[in-house]
């Protein structure tokens, strides 16, 4: 009831103050499990995600949103799962939560490069995204956004009215299990299928991939001159 709710009051708000495009959104199936994979620049990100999808999109949120009482209340109305990015059994009841939205045939969210990209540039993913979607066997749906970073950047308390935002749906991946006769998917296989997304996102954003985790990495990769974003393709259709 909260998202909803939500959905209905945020939608004409950010059609107003912002110039809100979908692109390919008839790529994300109208029922099973999806999984909506998307590059990550900008904490309003899950907000111009969800809207522009008809169904109801429940994300994997850093843990640190739910420690503050200026996020927290937002993540839980709409009923995020939260992810403590330290790993071990944390996140493995995250994974297994994100597992039951997707059992149920729901819309999971999720940034593979785990954070923010802090430079503009595409960061290595982390292998849950196959894992989550052999084990469910969800489609993956790969997404670009463009915009958001201008709309709010890192470190903004407030978004930044008047920006154009676009958000970009690629084609329905899928991942499919071995059969009982054959050796068992392994670390190696979900890192090629993980790539493959990876791949799917860069060819859309035009963002220049680095074959490399995000966080510590992006202090130690970082170049001049790597926030620009490309523009993003003609023919979108306004939300």
């Amino acid at each position: 009831m909260a998202y909803w709710a939500l959905k209905i009051l945020l939608t004409p708000l950010l059609r107003v103050a912002f110039r809100v495009r979908c692109v390919g959104r008839s790529n994300v199936p109208r029922s099973g499990p999806v999984i909506l994979a998307s590059n990550h620049r900008s904490f309003i990100d899950s907000i111009f995600l969800p809207m522009c999808v008809r169904r109801r999109v429940t994300f994997v949120a850093k843990a640190e949103y739910f420690e503050s009482a200026k996020t927290a209340w937002f993540f839980r109305a709409v009923g995020m799962i939260p992810l403590a990015r330290e790993g071990g059994s944390a996140s493995e009841r995250a994974l297994a939560a994100a597992r039951q939205v997707l059992d149920k045939g729901g819309v999971l969210g999720i940034y593979p490069e785990g954070t923010r990209s802090r430079d503009g540039r595409l960061y290595r993913g982390h292998t849950g995204v196959a894992r989550l979607a052999v084990d469910c066997s969800a489609v993956v749906v790969p997404v670009a956004q463009f915009g958001t970073a201008q709309a709010q950047p890192i470190g903004a308390m407030l978004p930044r009215p008047g920006k154009k935002v676009t958000v970009m749906f690629g084609e329905p991946l899928r991942f499919e299990s071995r059969g009982a006769s054959e050796p068992a998917l392994g670390a190696d296989d979900f890192r090629l299928m993980t790539d493959r997304v990876m791949e799917a996102i860069a060819a859309m954003s035009g963002q220049q991939y680095v074959n490399a985790y995000a966080g510590h990495d992006q202090d130690r990769l970082a170049a001049p001159g790597s926030e620009a974003e490309p523009l993003p393709s003609p023919g979108a259709t306004p939300v």
